[in-house]
C-alpha cells in the first residue's frame, strides 16, 4: 500500500523504488494466506510460512547471483529441527530426508568437480529434506527439475538466456509445493498405481 500511495518512490529522498518490492511482499502475503487456508492456525502453518519467506529470498538471490546464502540454509535446517521435535514418532523419515537427495547430489558434485551442481543447492536440499522428510524431498527435487527444465528452455529460446541455470528458484518452487501439498500428491499417485 505504501508503494502505491507514494507513487513507487521513497518517502524521504523520492528516489524511484523497484516494483520488485511490492511484488515480493504481495507474493509472500498470498503464500501465507494459502498455507493458513490449508492448515489453519497451527505449528505447521508457522513453520511453512517461515519456509515460504526464506524460499522467496533464496529464489531472488540465487537468480541474481547463482549463490544460495548459507544463512537461508541454516534457517531451513532450524525449521527442520523444530519440525522433527514436533513429530518425534516419525523422526527417522526426516533424518533419511536429510540424506535422500543431498547425498546423491554430493556424489555428483564430487564426480563432476562442482560443474554439475552447486554446493549451495546440495546444502539447501539437505536442510529441506530434514524439514520435509524423504518422500517429500524426492518429490520436491523431481518437481524442481521438471519446472526448471521447462522454464529454462523457454528462457533460452525466448530471451537468449545463458545455458547456466540458477537452480535455486526452481528447487524452491518444488520444495514449497511438496511442503504444502506433497502428502496429498504422493497419496494420489500411489492410489493411481493401486497401492
Amino acid at each position: 500500500m505504501s508503494f502505491l500511495i507514494q507513487g513507487g518512490r521513497c518517502r524521504s529522498c523520492k528516489i524511484k523504488l523497484s516494483v520488485q518490492y511490492p511484488i515480493i511482499e504481495l507474493l509472500n502475503g498470498l503464500l501465507y494466506l494459502l498455507i493458513y487456508c490449508t492448515y489453519g492456525l497451527s505449528v505447521k502453518t508457522a513453520i511453512l510460512c517461515a519456509l515460504a519467506s526464506v524460499l522467496i529470498v533464496i529464489s531472488v538471490v540465487d537468480f541474481r547471483t547463482y549463490e544460495i546464502p548459507i544463512g537461508c540454509n541454516i534457517f531451513i535446517f532450524v525449521l527442520g529441527i523444530i519440525n522433527v521435535f514436533s513429530d518425534l514418532p516419525h523422526m527417522s523419515k526426516y533424518v533419511i530426508g536429510f540424506f535422500a537427495v543431498s547425498l546423491v547430489l554430493y556424489l555428483l558434485w564430487l564426480l563432476s568437480k562442482g560443474r554439475a551442481i552447486g554446493g549451495g543447492d546440495i546444502k539447501f536440499l539437505a536442510a529441506a529434506g530434514l524439514l520435509l522428510g524423504w518422500q517429500n524431498i524426492i518429490l520436491a527435487f523431481l518437481l524442481g527439475c521438471i519446472i526448471g527444465s521447462v522454464i529454462h528452455i523457454i528462457r533460452m529460446k525466448v530471451h537468449n538466456a545463458d545455458r547456466t541455470l540458477a537452480f535455486g528458484p526452481y528447487l524452491s518452487v518444488g520444495v514449497l509445493i511438496a511442503a504444502v501439498y506433497g502428502d496429498k500428491l504422493i497419496n494420489l499417485y500411489l492410489g493411481y498405481l493401486g497401492f
